[in-house]
């Protein structure tokens, strides 16, 4: 049904594809027509979501390999200037991508652990953003969706450097938020997930109980109207998911 098919024609930037809240959305977005640009580290992960989304019926995605934790300016720019060459344009982006360390004291914390949470979480999504504005720009309706996360808008003991780095990420959005509000064809939203039975929340905490949490499929298809037409009247917005939606 064409109803089911809402980002048809749209090319949409995933990055952290190969797993998680990433995978899902990538393979949602497939499903509803988008063309969508796999972005992560790890390549047979990326190319696992290939496959499923050419079982699907989907439309072929592109892969795009990219250490985010190793990546600098040159390569955000050979990024965008792959997708306009290749794809000509580009709808949206879904950053996804995260660098996580388990819950602990300060005490215990490394400078060099803060360094890659602050380059995934924060510098990354702010880069890309940066390099691509021009092709967002030129598209009749362009969305961008920070993932932001609880303990960032929150900040609480133990979530030390992961938090800071998202806490960082949501102050960046406010700022990146107030100087795109003039361009009626380019939104940001910043959604907090909240519980979800993610590999990140497996890790934070091991012991829990998973089964009720919602899942990324649940999410993703809210980040699929979010990024696609039906979200145009949504800008700016901090979304605590878990709240307003389920």
């Amino acid at each position: 049904m064409e109803n089911d098919r809402l980002l048809k024609d749209r090319v949409i930037l995933v990055t952290g594809a190969g797993q998680g809240i990433g995978r899902a959305a990538a393979r949602t977005f497939a499903a509803q027509g988008a063309t969508v640009i796999l972005l992560g580290r790890s390549v047979a992960k990326l190319e696992q979501v290939y496959d499923e989304i050419i079982a699907a019926g989907g439309p072929m995605p592109a892969i795009f390999p990219m250490d985010l934790e190793k990546a600098d300016d040159p390569d955000f720019e050979t990024l965008a200037q792959t997708i306009g060459q290749q794809l000509r344009r580009l709808d949206g982006i879904l950053h996804c991508a995260a660098s996580f360390v388990r819950p602990s004291p300060l005490g215990l914390q490394t400078a060099a652990q803060w360094r890659v949470l602050f380059k995934v979480n924060a510098i990354a999504p702010f880069a890309i953003n940066q390099a691509c504005q021009p092709l967002l720009g030129a598209a009749p309706d362009a969305a961008v969706i920070l993932l932001g996360e609880s303990h960032g808008h929150a900040p609480r003991a133990y979530w030390g450097g992961f938090a800071v780095a998202k806490a960082a990420l949501e102050a960046y959005f406010l700022i990146q938020a107030q100087e795109w509000d003039d361009l009626t064809n380019l939104r940001i939203n910043l959604v907090i997930p909240g519980p979800i039975h993610s590999p990140q929340r497996t890790l934070s905490h091991p012991g829990e109980a998973k089964d009720a949490l919602p899942t990324p499929e649940n999410l993703a298809v809210d980040l699929a109207r979010l990024i696609g037409p039906e979200g145009r009247r949504r800008r700016s917005e901090i979304i605590e998911w878990a709240r307003t939606v389920q």
